[in-house]
């Protein structure tokens, strides 16, 4: 797993037996959440039987999360090879999701306005009551800190959890040289962790495949309802963001080298986003790729755990989907530059704010019910249409962290860092600024 890519000249059975190696899991994993699915049309709501299967999976790949991220991200922190670095890696990163969190909202506005999603749809709006959204503050002070201790250890807090590993691994630095085995203890850590994670995998297609069958067996007949236009617009835009916004990132960040670097490297990670619908279950899986890539170690440690939680550029798009959707649906002309502001500014939120409180994804669908003036029985019919997306929606927000760690790595360390880091056979440490 943490082999660098071959070289793109060396012969084709090399080549060959690196796509088998980076296909084989992927490929037995679509295959299982295909037959998961047909299976789910066949049974009906009796494949609701296979979800312990699935569940089982879940609770694995959840279980690891949490020590990985603090692993990760503390050891990240604490070998560091200074802070004036942490810091820049840490202000450009927040360029990036912000940059990329918009472009994908653009596109997504460009689309949803030439291909209006749902219009014709006539959803019954069941009652629903609106919860009060807390305040600003109180929406920050739960997003980066729990009461207790023991609630760090808990993935419905992954802010703050990943707060502390950042104070913790910042402190390990500033205790000096005496600290540096609790750095190494750590980096150790994650890398068995990591391991574990490799051996879960294992069992994904089971999982995964017991998963879709029981969704599709209970929740078949909404699948195939009125909600098949606003569905049909946001697969292809966010199939289109993964595989062409993907595609520009890799190159902008290595080259050629780099575009083919990233999709042989990134299949199980999205497939695993796609079918678990978690980018936290997500995790170990990109640290893999970014690993193979050959991002280095200090950068992919702190960007994918971080970026499953504040970078969310399918979110984005999802937003602006749901907005023109619920403009369809109400018939109002989704039209205008003030509009379209509007949702451009909450699909960045979204995107990127929100997705790290908790309760974010709700709190967003009522801040597009509230902003635009809808009624409250229009949350629901978010809820569901958040719903239906979600699995690509994971997809472009997970693997995004990847190709993002890319993008930093060519910014902090300059032109050259994927040519040292295949020269090198393993992801560098802390590679000399380009």
């Amino acid at each position: 797993m943490g082999e660098i890519e071959p070289q793109m000249g060396e012969p084709a059975p090399n080549r060959w037996r690196a796509f088998l190696a980076s296909w084989t899991l992927p490929l037995a994993m679509l295959v299982a959440i295909s037959a998961g699915s047909a299976a789910g049309a066949w049974w009906g709501p009796g494949a609701k039987a296979l979800q312990p299967l699935g569940d089982l999976f879940l609770n694995l790949m959840f279980t690891l999360v949490v020590p990985l991220v603090f692993c990760s991200i503390a050891s990240a922190v604490s070998n560091m090879s200074s802070l004036r670095r942490l810091g820049k890696i840490a202000a450009r990163m927040l360029a990036i999701f912000v940059v990329t969190g918009l472009f994908a909202a653009v596109l997504a506005l460009v689309l949803v306005v030439l291909f209006p999603p749902g219009r014709g749809a006539c959803v019954p709006l069941p009652p629903a009551d609106a919860a009060a959204a807390p305040s600003l503050g109180a929406q920050i002070v739960a997003a980066v800190s729990v009461p207790d201790f023991v609630d760090l250890l808990s993935r419905r807090n992954m802010l703050a959890l990943i707060a502390f590993a950042g104070l913790f691994g910042l402190c390990v630095v500033l205790v000096g040289e005496k600290a540096k085995p609790v750095g190494r203890a750590l980096s150790l850590v994650s890398d068995v962790v990591l391991r574990m994670t490799t051996l879960v995998m294992w069992y994904a297609p089971i999982g995964l495949g017991a998963l879709f069958a029981s969704l599709v067996g209970e929740h078949g007949a909404e699948i195939l309802g009125g909600y098949a236009r606003a569905v049909a617009v946001y697969y292809p835009v966010s199939l289109v963001y993964f595989g062409g916004c993907f595609t520009l990132y890799a190159w902008l960040a290595a080259g050629r080298p780099g575009v083919g670097a990233f999709w042989r490297a990134i299949p199980t990670a999205a497939v695993t986003a796609f079918g678990s619908g978690s980018s936290m279950a997500s995790i170990p899986a990109n640290l893999a790729a970014s690993r193979r890539i050959g991002v280095p170690r200090d950068i992919r440690e702190l960007v994918v755990p971080v970026g499953a939680t504040v970078h969310m550029d399918g979110s984005s798009i999802s937003a602006v989907v749901k907005i023109a959707f619920l403009f369809a649906v109400f018939g109002v002309p989704f039209t205008g530059f003030d509009v379209w502001a509007v949702a451009l500014g909450v699909a960045l939120l979204s995107g990127v704010v929100m997705s790290g409180v908790p309760g974010g994804g709700f709190i967003g669908e009522m801040l597009i019910v509230t902003l635009y003036g809808f009624p409250t029985e229009a949350l629901p019919l978010l809820a569901v249409l958040g719903t239906l997306v979600d699995p690509p929606a994971t997809m472009v927000n997970s693997t995004g962290d990847t190709v993002t760690g890319m993008l930093l790595a060519r910014w902090i360390d300059g032109r050259d860092w994927f040519k040292r880091a295949r020269e090198s056979k393993s992801g560098p440490t802390t590679p000399s600024a380009g």
